[in-house]
């Protein structure tokens, strides 16, 4: 499995079995107490971590970061209830502005597909220090910003 079980599927648990998968239990309250109540043994990919890394998560947080700027330009879209805008803009038309809070795993595989699209990007995290190894990444393309309540909004 990659995805939590759903309701139809936690009778299958059982204190015999185990069950490794990406469980996101910090999200749904419910399911958490469900599979407690099995009393099966439940690794969630989420927390499997090597030298400080998390190698099972890291493939999802780039899939995560990328969709984000896909689902985010179709509902700029007018047919989808957007104002129009296109991110990559055209020449006479100045491209849509794409605002990532966070440059972690997530942040920065949004920032290169935005970046990709031509978008005018602006990454805002806490980490000064990882604020200027974004600014090398994308080789000042993305603008790099101290986050603070004042800055977001």
């Amino acid at each position: 499995m990659v995805k939590e079980p759903q309701p139809q599927e936690i009778p299958l648990l059982s204190a015999n079995k185990t069950l490794f998968t990406y469980l996101h239990l910090v999200a749904n309250k419910q399911l958490t107490l469900d599979m407690l109540a099995t009393g099966c043994t439940a690794i969630a990919y989420e927390t499997v971590e090597v030298n400080r890394f998390l190698p099972l998560l890291a493939p999802m947080s780039e899939v995560a970061g990328r969709m984000s700027i896909q689902v985010g330009a179709a509902a700029l879209q007018r047919p989808n209830g957007g104002r129009g805008v296109l991110l990559g803009g055209v020449p006479g038309v100045a491209p849509g502005k794409v605002v990532i809070l966070g440059g972690g795993s997530v942040g920065v595989s949004a920032a290169a597909m935005a970046i990709g699209l031509r978008a005018d990007v602006t990454l805002l995290d806490i980490n000064l220090k990882r604020l200027g190894e974004i600014d090398e990444m994308f080789h000042g393309q993305v603008k790099t910003v101290a986050s603070s309540p004042y800055a977001i909004e």
